[in-house]
């Protein structure tokens, strides 16, 4: 069995602030500090040794997974034997115009019906930005190049992916786990992982 865990940064500045964030390098805040050490200590009572990570390349997940193996003190061989792999295609969705405003003042400005397609539509692309359906085109990608391959190598049994809200959900999708008519139900918290586990070839939550 394949253990595959996924999770989402935690708290940024600009999620303290109800800020659009995108592509944009912002530091974790306190609180996202203290979600990525409570998370890796989650992780020490799953009694998991990570085989490889892979991470976006926004400073926001890098940190959380640094974060996260430190606890575990799996940060300096795995980081030696370039196991942590950072990638652009796990970046959170672009978001184009609306990167940087307030989200209420937004919806105030553009109405809550259209800021909520924005946020939540599929095939809805801000002003300049992405959809979740470019998102997972590009993860989509990724995952077939780089994730599935090391997935399916015997070398590694237990996989971490330390990315975004919408990327992850896009992930999701490309598992196979959701589709893009139920993605809208899953909610990712800042620094709460989600166990995918690989049996039968095939992509399952662990309740």
């Amino acid at each position: 069995m394949k253990n595959i865990l996924l999770i989402r940064h935690g708290q940024s500045e600009w999620n303290k602030l109800n800020l659009f964030t995108g592509f944009k390098n912002i530091e974790l805040s306190e609180q996202g500090i203290d979600e990525a050490n409570k998370a890796g200590q989650n992780f020490k009572n799953l009694n998991i040794k990570f085989d490889i990570v892979f991470t976006s390349e926004l400073k926001r997940a890098q940190d959380t997974a640094k974060i996260i193996l430190k606890n575990l003190d799996q940060w300096d061989h795995l980081y030696g034997e370039g196991k942590i792999i950072s990638d652009i295609k796990l970046n959170e969705r672009d978001y184009g115009d609306l990167t940087g405003l307030n989200k209420k003042e937004t919806a105030d400005k553009f109405g809550e019906e259209q800021v909520h397609k924005w946020r939540r539509g599929y095939s809805d692309q801000p002003p300049n930005g992405e959809s979740l359906e470019d998102v997972v085109r590009r993860v989509e990608i990724y995952f077939e190049e780089s994730i599935n391959p090391a997935i399916q190598s015997a070398d590694n049994n237990n996989i971490l992916i330390a990315a975004h809200g919408n990327s992850l959900r896009a992930l999701l999708i490309v598992m196979s786990i959701y589709d893009s008519s139920n993605i809208n139900s899953v909610e990712l918290s800042t620094g709460v992982p989600i166990h995918v586990i690989l049996e039968n070839n095939k992509f399952i939550i662990k309740n």
